[in-house]
């Protein structure tokens, strides 16, 4: 599944889609930045409520397929602008963390 399908099953807003088409390989969901460098895995969807300009930096160390801010979390305009830059996809959703990867978990493994 691709990150714009993605975000289109889930209606997730899109706020940064520099590559529609990246594939999501799988999920994980963590807001401690050294952990999430050291654990998550290139094509994961990053599921966080962190919106720490330092989240693009980590996104782009562990080659995630994009990064999903949780319960709503929106980044300053700065942040979107940076992740553009970085071709890093940004996309939001209005649950939880724990409903957010069970709905991302449920499509791409389909």
């Amino acid at each position: 599944m691709t990150v714009k399908e993605l975000a289109q099953k889930l209606s997730f807003k899109e706020l940064s889609i520099s590559d529609a088409d990246r594939e999501v390989a799988g999920g994980y969901c963590g807001d401690l930045l050294s952990w999430v460098m050291g654990r998550a895995k290139e094509g994961d969807a990053w599921i966080t409520i962190m919106s720490n300009i330092n989240v693009i930096a980590v996104a782009t160390l562990a080659d995630v397929s994009c990064v999903v801010f949780a319960e709503d979390v929106m980044p300053d305009d700065d942040m979107i602008k940076v992740a553009a830059e970085k071709g890093v996809n940004l996309l939001v959703s209005p649950f939880g963390a724990f409903e957010t990867a069970n709905k991302i978990s449920g499509i791409i493994n389909e």
